[in-house]
């Protein structure tokens, strides 16, 4: 196909903004405390919301575009995509907020399948797939590193809103450049739609994830967190035996039998869970510690975020060389090096010595997610994909959510355990809540009060960024082994007609 190279750079368009749009609030969110009295449990969900609903309904969505056409359930989606920003742009309160961001999520839903799934559909030549995945992880990567940036440019300028409104004229050219390009492709004998999978798939997924939540912000005593887990085990379980029952299942379980599906799978879900976290509060620590505008704490990201990029590029090169799981391992191994650096970080800082740990963190980001992208893509059937692309994005979104979720709660638990509030302010509860209810207290207080609350909320906040560092790097270098492990044997180059009918 003669077009195939622009139909690529439409989708990476579109994945652009919605990477883009999963880190361009991280800098924002800060404010939300002051501007809209946001507590630290919104904050979290307000984080999460676009993330969870994108994980509810990644897999009917990647479904449906193998049904009605991919390419028109994208343009649906970018439509939809730019109307739900302008509501997020000008949500008046927390509550709004999150809703607005669950109506991204689902408009998102519909977008980041269907990009995958053509790039899969129109690069049939097993090389040239691979790169072009590559590319698309790249870019990917490179939304999550621009984010920071345009999130901190507009902030320094304008008010929490309009690092939405950015989406509009992104979506307009996705749109108008979609229409013109993209080849319209479906699986010409998908069946009709289940809609009792649909409810059991989106119903588990939303339970189990509140269930996980819940229990890491306030433990497992609590019995709507053991009815909500209990709950989403027993759906998700009732999903499976019901696609095994199925002619036309939403998600064809027996690709889980291949080890280069199920293991990308679990090792990408494990990897975003790790590092989605880390990403947040390095912002915060860019801000609240060391005191750095929003630009500048964006731009200080942008190489790590760049340097993923470059790494998706490479990843193509480096199979031959170290095979598929070599490469996803080193990939692993060098974020978990990274991590392990930034365990050590502290009220001031050398940028020129974080700058390469950040790069070579980059760079393992791209290896891991083109390796993993490409192996279950080339895994599913051709006429499946969507479906497939829906499985992968579903762990990659979960695991972030879930990373934001449990992480960010170990960071405020022991921001909490550490904080040791000057004389006098014991009874301030949103500084103990959180180190930006700290800053937002500090506000109210004389500049010597102010001064001594703010060292101790930073110190505080230190101490777990430093507990959190080194769980992740822990967790990292355990998923590498588990993918060295489970990608063993996997052939460096993936034919569809070898794997496609295994």
């Amino acid at each position: 196909m003669k077009n195939k190279w622009s139909c690529l750079a439409i989708a990476c368009l579109a994945t652009l903004l919605l990477s883009l749009d999963l880190t361009v609030l991280h800098l924002a969110l800060p404010r939300l405390v002051t501007d809209l009295g946001a507590n630290s449990t919104q904050l979290l969900w307000i984080g999460d919301m676009y993330g969870f609903a994108l994980a509810g309904l990644l897999v009917t969505m990647g479904n449906l575009g193998d049904r009605i056409g991919r390419k028109r359930l994208l343009l649906i989606g970018a439509a939809a995509f730019g109307a739900a920003s302008v509501v997020t742009a000008y949500a008046p309160n927390a509550e709004l907020l999150i809703a607005a961001r669950a109506l991204l999520g689902v408009a998102g839903a519909t977008i980041m399948p269907s990009t995958l799934s053509i790039v899969r559909n129109v690069f049939t030549d097993p090389g040239e797939r691979t790169a072009a995945i590559g590319i698309w992880s790249g870019m990917s990567a490179a939304g999550f590193a621009i984010g920071p940036v345009v999130g901190g440019l507009l902030l320094d300028h304008f008010w929490w809103g309009s690092v939405f409104l950015i989406n509009v004229p992104i979506m307009v050219l996705v749109l108008v450049g979609g229409i013109l390009v993209l080849p319209e492709s479906s699986n010409p004998h998908a069946g009709r739609l289940d809609l009792v999978s649909v409810a059991l798939s989106f119903a588990g997924v939303v339970t189990a994830v509140y269930a996980v939540k819940e229990a890491a912000h306030k433990g497992l005593e609590h019995a709507d967190v053991l009815a909500a887990g209990a709950g989403g085990a027993v759906l998700l379980g009732l999903f499976v035996w019901r696609q095994m029952r199925l002619p036309e299942p939403l998600i064809d379980v027996r690709l889980f039998a291949r080890r280069a599906f199920s293991a990308s799978i679990v090792t990408n879900l494990l990897a975003i869970f790790t590092m989605s976290a880390m990403m947040l509060l390095f912002g915060w620590y860019l801000q609240l510690v060391l005191g750095w505008s929003p630009l500048q704490a964006g731009l200080a990201q942008l190489p790590g975020g760049l340097s993923g990029a470059v790494g998706g590029i490479l990843a193509a090169k480096l199979i031959h060389r170290l095979g598929r799981n070599g490469v996803v391992a080193l990939g692993l191994a060098l974020n978990a090096g990274a991590f392990l650096y930034y365990s050590t970080l502290g009220p001031s800082l050398d940028y020129l010595v974080l700058l390469p740990i950040m790069i070579i963190g980059g760079l393992g980001i791209g290896f891991t997610f083109t390796v993993n992208n490409d192996n279950v893509l080339a895994t599913a059937p051709r006429e499946r994909a969507g479906a497939a692309a829906a499985v992968s994005e579903t762990a990659f979104e979960l695991g972030g959510a879930l990373g934001i979720a449990i992480l960010g709660t170990v960071l405020n638990t022991a921001y909490r355990t550490n904080l040791q509030l000057p004389t006098g302010l014991s009874t301030v509860g949103s500084a103990r809540e959180s180190i930006a209810g700290a800053v937002s207290t500090a506000t109210t207080l004389p500049p010597e009060q102010a001064s001594q609350l703010m060292r101790a909320a930073q110190t505080a906040f230190i101490e777990g960024l430093h507990l959190t560092a080194l769980v992740t790097s822990a967790l990292l270098v355990i998923v590498a082994l588990l993918a060295l492990i489970g990608l063993r044997g996997v052939p460096k180059v993936i034919p569809e007609e070898t794997l496609t009918h295994a």
